[in-house]
């Protein structure tokens, strides 16, 4: 950075000249370089002119970055939370059509974590300087090259995952039958180009298909290039049985042959059961969606009138699976009015580090372990701690 400075000298304006010389004119203008009235003083600034001028114009630098461009980070913070026995818009969060219901009471709250990745320098550092919310590095959330829409299919595809495997565990733990579908179907196996994804499995290899692990069970000790029978119906069509010749797994541990799909259990029932909710996704709502399916179907009040939150991915066997965000969860459940939170074991140390101390955890491993909890608190007794 340069800088204009004026000449100590510069105003002796009559000075006595050198012998020879004639005096100059009194009004005469021989003042140096910024001294006022020469020429060109006008349009130089002092040293600290220079200095306010740069130093505003950083200034407003700084202020324009930190208040429009984004950090490679993203904000996580409590996010809303849902009454899955409840409404939500005037609409029953959990409907089942076509199956007799019963009256709920109380509260049983599925909850969420609110994430924002379109965070300016200014927004991080009052979003840290609350304590309410943490940052990460995008990356962790947002693969590389990865567009929002294709992160919103993800999230999507996550929460309707977690919403059948809700159903198929609450339905079995129930008593209601289950049929086994094929989730996937991999492009250049056996299976492609007989089945599709969807199709109900039947019999493989003679064996009747009731659950998934049947399908496990009857390639035992099959072999590459050994021919098999695969019966499937496809979308309430007639039953169909096709042969398959069986390939070489891409594992060479795996001996046995390979069909190339990958099954998954479904409910097999003559109704309905519709979750309705918008804006929200992942797969950790799981559990609190079988236990308000459960309670739909089943007599009596599951909660008996408490206010309860949680959450857990679930399995379709009924297994509860840890999450992430759950110090974020039991601060909005506690906020919403619930006095115990449902808590998948492997997150409990997690849970009881963040929870406000009038927010009871409750420590659960699958479907029947939450349901006698529940039952534990409408009785009086203790249940399950973290």
């Amino acid at each position: 950075m340069s800088e204009s400075r004026d000449k100590a000298d510069g105003n002796t304006q009559a000075s006595t000249p050198p012998t020879g010389f004639p005096a100059p004119p009194v009004n005469s203008q021989t003042s140096g370089p910024g001294e006022p009235g020469t020429g060109d003083s006008g349009n130089r600034l002092s040293r600290r002119g220079w200095t306010l001028v740069v130093s505003g114009v950083l200034v407003v630098v700084f202020a324009l970055l930190g208040t429009f461009v984004q950090v490679p980070y993203v904000a996580l913070g409590p996010g809303p939370t849902y009454d899955t026995i409840g409404l939500d818009d005037g609409k029953p969060v959990v409907n089942v059509d076509g199956e007799e219901t019963y009256p709920t009471e109380g509260e049983l709250r599925m909850t969420t974590v609110s994430l924002n990745d379109e965070v300016t320098l200014f927004g991080a550092l009052g979003l840290w300087v609350s304590g309410r919310y943490a940052l990460a590095p995008r990356e962790d959330y947002f693969k590389p090259g990865e567009t929002d829409e294709e992160v919103k299919r993800e999230n999507v595809k996550q929460f309707q995952d977690s919403q059948s495997n809700a159903e198929v565990a609450a339905l079995r733990r129930l008593g209601y039958p289950v049929k086994v579908l094929a989730k996937e179907v991999v492009a250049g196996s056996p299976a492609d180009h007989v089945l599709a994804a969807g199709d109900e499995l039947v019999v493989v290899n003679g064996k009747k298909i009731t659950k998934e692990e049947d399908v496990r069970t009857a390639l035992e000790g099959t072999r590459p290039g050994e021919t098999i029978s695969l019966t499937y119906q496809h979308e309430g069509q007639p039953e169909r049985t096709e042969s398959v010749t069986l390939a070489q797994h891409e594992d060479p541990a795996q001996e046995q042959g390979f069909i190339g799909l990958v099954p998954i259990d479904r409910a097999d029932v003559p109704f309905d059961i519709n979750i309705s909710l918008e804006d929200v996704g992942g797969p950790s709502a799981g559990l609190i969606f079988a236990l308000a399916i459960t309670d739909r179907l089943t007599p009596g009040s599951l909660v008996g009138g408490e206010h309860i939150a949680g959450t857990g991915e679930i399995s379709e066997k009924g297994e509860v699976g840890a999450i992430g965000g759950i110090s974020f969860k039991v601060v909005a459940a506690s906020e919403a009015g619930a006095t115990t939170f449902l808590v998948p074991e492997r997150n409990c140390a997690e849970a009881a580090a963040a929870a406000p101390d009038d927010l009871n955890l409750v420590k659960v491993g699958d479907l029947d372990g939450a349901l006698s909890a529940l039952e534990d608190i409408r009785e009086g007794r203790q249940a399950p701690s973290c």
